[in-house]
């Protein structure tokens, strides 16, 4: 198949492969679950870091920065960058590039936008599919840049291993609204345009909050930067350093190993709803369905009889009943 044939030249190092392999992910291909259950073998080598907070935080600047040093001192760099989508059209600018540009023509950084098409988490759907083809392509660090859509954008934590929420002087406000948020899951926090007035006022406050939480064995760090004239990038790459040794330490097994839970639970339910939707029009389905627009039956007693009647679930999903001599 063209896919398996995509996979070999990836893993071959052909970037051309690697954009076409994230197309077919990002759209669902059918082979979708084929092309990543090949990759894993050549996953898990990747640091992966999540970079979020509120719009107009300068998230990108601060992910080019961070981008330009790591490629100082040779380490080759995937970044996702995920827009927001459009809920009349569908469509996104995706526009985060425009800042990376001076990127472009490095063959060590591979940038691609994400739409998160209804996603409502700060992240694409595909992203996580998207962070394994590039960690099995090669890369030393996956930088994913969030939405920045506020106190939702969780999905970043179950992605990244260490997660930079960053802020600016201004959200002084802000953060006593994203408490129960974005202040939750952050491993660094990053007070940028640290230029403006107030940007000492939020770091003290951040402390301060971060202070009457309960004790961790990681100390969260508060750091000012100036994203936009290159300040403080080198103290946030020592600190993300620091991190990584920390998380190898401690968390590095069982987070992946609760990882690999939740990615296959996550295969599995995708699975059975493409193939419930697929299978709106099989006889078994199609009987159930229309039982329950003539109010027959109601919702929740059908579906739970399909569910328990394992011959008509093994026609629903597309797989043949047994013989009784299977």
């Amino acid at each position: 198949m063209i896919a398996d044939k995509l996979v070999t030249r990836m893993l071959a190092g052909d970037r051309y492969a690697l954009a076409k392999l994230i197309t077919l992910v990002e759209n669902r291909h059918p082979d979708t679950v084929a092309i990543l259950s090949r990759v894993h073998p050549r996953c898990g080598r990747a640091y992966v870091i999540g970079v979020t907070g509120p719009p107009g935080a300068g998230k990108s600047t601060l992910v080019d920065q961070l981008v330009g040093l790591l490629r100082q001192r040779e380490h080759s760099v995937g970044i996702v960058a995920v827009d927001p989508s459009s809920p009349f059209s569908g469509g996104a600018v995706l526009g985060d590039r425009i800042r990376m540009q001076r990127h472009f023509i490095d063959e060590q950084v591979f940038i691609r936008s994400l739409s998160t098409r209804g996603s409502h988490g700060g992240l694409a759907r595909a992203t996580r599919n998207v962070v394994q083809l590039l960690d099995a392509f090669g890369k030393d660090y996956i930088l994913i840049e969030t939405v920045g859509v506020g106190q939702t954008e969780l999905d970043v934590m179950r992605v990244a291993e260490t997660t930079i929420v960053v802020l600016v002087p201004e959200a002084g406000d802000t953060v006593q609204t994203m408490k129960a948020g974005l202040l939750e899951i952050a491993d660094i926090f990053v007070v940028n345009k640290a230029d403006r007035e107030g940007a000492l006022r939020i770091k003290t406050e951040l402390e301060l909050m971060l202070q009457l939480r309960q004790a961790t064995p990681w100390i969260i760090p508060v750091l000012l930067t100036e994203a936009q004239n290159g300040r403080g990038i080198a103290e946030l790459l020592e600190t993300l350093s620091q991190h990584r040794r920390f998380w190898e330490a401690r968390e590095h097994g069982a987070a992946h190993a609760a990882a690999r839970q939740e990615e296959f639970l996550a295969v599995l339910r995708e699975e059975i709803g493409r193939r419930l939707e697929e299978g709106v029009d099989n006889g078994a389905l199609a009987s159930v369905l229309q039982q329950v627009r003539q109010g027959e039956v109601d919702p929740y007693r059908a579906a739970l009889q399909l569910i328990d009647d394992e011959r008509s679930m093994r026609a629903v999903l597309g797989r043949p009943t047994p013989r009784a001599s299977d």
